[in-house]
């Protein structure tokens, strides 16, 4: 073998050596980053905005994989845990859902029962009512067909409702006479479902069905302001005489 050779094969040697430390490198880099990151888990993350107390579902969210050494404690990485939630605040876009962005949907207490009513859009409700709020329930009342005597007069329903439920707008048939005459075209409602006693609902499905109209106030987080007995009714007699 003459030195040409032999520098031939000692390249080759050198070659086929520096091949395996650079496997072996790359092996180890992936060892290391293994080491590092972990296996991965499943999580979930927001696939559009959801706002702030809307009832949960899981086609609000896609799956994911993620490290699960990157993983916060508080992620949620079972959507069946979703059942009966709502979003206790705006869900933005691409966020990773965690347990305390959702909360139980308010329950009913002792003596209480459920009653939806379909509200006008028009009367405020918009983005403004949400589930866990309390508000006065008001009914106009026409005084047309009920006599001579009779005046038209604005009527506190149920002082400090508290709502459990908004539901989506939804176009419905839009009658005279607060629901009771024929049907002069469509309007766009919201169902919205109170928690109240017996009495209380059956005031509610009496107004919805006999009032010109059923509004709904808002009222303070810190608890609904006293209603004065003389402050329950309104007509507008009662500013003409003054």
């Amino acid at each position: 073998m003459n030195s040409r050779q032999r520098r031939g094969v000692v390249l080759l040697v050198l070659s086929v050596v520096c091949a395996l430390a650079a496997f072996a490198g790359v092996v180890f880099v992936i060892g290391d980053v293994n080491s590092k990151v972990g296996p991965e888990v499943r999580a979930y993350r927001v696939k559009a905005d959801v706002p702030a107390y809307t009832p949960l579902t899981p086609d609000r969210f896609e799956r994911i994989s993620m490290p699960e050494r990157w993983l916060s404690a508080g992620a949620v990485t079972d959507l069946s845990t979703l059942n009966g939630k709502i979003a206790v605040a705006d869900l933005k876009k691409g966020s990773l859902l965690q347990r305390d962005m959702v909360a139980d949907r308010p329950a009913l207490q002792a003596g209480q029962q459920e009653i939806a009513i379909m509200i006008d859009a028009a009367t405020g409700v918009a983005g403004k009512i949400t589930a866990g709020a309390s508000v006065n329930i008001y009914a106009t009342f026409d005084d047309e067909g009920r006599g001579d005597k009779a005046v038209a007069e604005s009527r506190l329903i149920v002082a400090g409702a508290r709502v459990i439920d908004v539901g989506k707008l939804t176009p419905i048939d839009a009658r005279q006479s607060g629901g009771a005459g024929r049907t002069v075209g469509q309007r766009e409602a919201v169902p919205i479902t109170f928690a109240l006693t017996t009495a209380d609902a059956q005031r509610v499905a009496y107004a919805e069905s006999f009032a010109e109209h059923v509004r709904l106030a808002l009222l303070p987080e810190d608890g609904p302001p006293a209603v004065a007995p003389g402050e329950r009714t309104y007509t507008l007699d009662e500013d003409k005489n003054k």
